[in-house]
């Protein structure tokens, strides 16, 4: 391979903020795999956020870059999954995984699919340097005959359009809004974009946490909800906290700490036991060799907190922690008190150009 800007890349990233900010080129915040795509004839390499090739686990998207990309270039985008009219990134999830043969078997049954929306290179030409805007036209040049499942990502300069988009595209699964500065040249690896993601808040159980890396203070804390048969399920957890607010929950929880023999969750290192329940420690591909062992508590502190979106029955990113909530009890923690988002279907983005 022979390209002026060569893998790995490390993807230009976003910052968060409140509200779409004026001036600025806004499109869908897509929910799937980051991928910097570099193209040099038949060679293709699917390169991951953290730099890791993505190339083997998607053989119909090395293909599909093939039939519709230019002979010679690069660009950045998002390996996604649809399913039912939505986008799923459990079942996106699944396709990591280490045996060809299944790798094989769901790139039939479940193909994923390419949304571009930066060109970075062309040709012999980098594009790093140019302005947004630039880049853009020229994408959209080169993206002119494509078809599925390589897409072109729909963006705007309007941000009346922009709010619509963050209100209806939740509903086929996409996560928020991306506002990008015009003029910005392609800077890998830096927060130099904004993102603007839905925002909602639960009461739930705080049923377990984990210790922090660095000692015997809380990592994260362990949240459940309440489903229609009465049965607590684990549904993510809450972290980020300071230092010394780490310290000052152990201490807090101490009192609560049981034998987890009696606890909801307590055939968690039973792996069959996830087939039928959500508990802590589910086996993936992502945590490797990563300690899931935790701390059962009694499950009577309710906690509010902030949470994007649900995937199937759990918070799909780690929520934040907003407050304890003395008034509730942990009996009143259902599935039932989560905002469901008014149904979508993914096509109508695809077709948004």
């Amino acid at each position: 391979m022979d390209l002026p800007v060569m893998p790995p890349v490390k993807p230009m990233l976003a910052k968060s903020v409140s509200a779409i900010p004026p001036g600025m080129q806004y499109e869908a915040k897509w929910d799937g795999f980051r991928a910097v795509v570099h193209r040099d004839g038949d060679e293709v390499v699917l390169g991951s956020r953290s730099g890791k090739p993505l190339t083997r686990y998607f053989p119909e998207v090395v293909d599909a870059v093939r039939e519709n990309l230019p002979p010679r270039c690069v660009v950045d985008g998002e390996i996604v999954l649809a399913h039912e009219g939505r986008l799923d990134f459990d079942r996106l999830s699944e396709r990591i995984h280490p045996a060809a043969s299944r790798i094989r078997l769901l790139a039939g049954r479940t193909p994923a699919s390419l949304v571009v929306f930066d060109l970075l290179a062309l040709g012999g030409t980098s594009l790093t340097g140019r302005p947004l805007t630039e880049r853009r036209k020229s994408l959209a040049g080169v993206m002119a005959d494509a078809s599925a499942p390589v897409h072109l990502a729909p963006a705007t300069t309007d941000p009346a359009l922009a709010r619509e988009w963050f209100e209806r595209y939740e509903g086929a699964g996409l996560d928020g809004v991306v506002a990008k500065p015009p003029d910005l040249p392609y800077r890998p690896g830096e927060r130099v974009m904004y993102k603007i993601k839905h925002e909602r808040t639960a009461d739930c159980v705080v049923a377990g946490y984990r210790f922090h890396k660095s000692g015997p203070v809380v990592g994260s804390l362990l949240l459940g909800l309440y489903d229609d048969g009465g049965v607590l399920q684990h549904v993510g957890v809450c972290a980020a906290f300071p230092m010394k607010r780490r310290a000052e929950l152990a201490r807090e929880l101490e009192p609560l700490r049981v034998d987890p023999a009696g606890h909801p969750w307590a055939d968690w290192a039973r792996e069959s036991a996830h087939e039928d329940a959500r508990l802590p420690g589910a086996p993936n591909r992502w945590s490797g060799g990563k300690d899931k062992s935790w701390v059962a508590i009694r499950p009577e502190r309710v906690c509010e907190v902030a949470y994007d979106h649900m995937e199937g029955d759990r918070f799909r990113h780690t929520a934040r922690f907003r407050r304890w909530r003395p008034d509730r009890t942990a009996s009143s923690c259902a599935y039932a008190q989560l905002v469901e988002a008014v149904r979508y279907d993914l096509s109508e983005v695809f077709g948004a150009r």
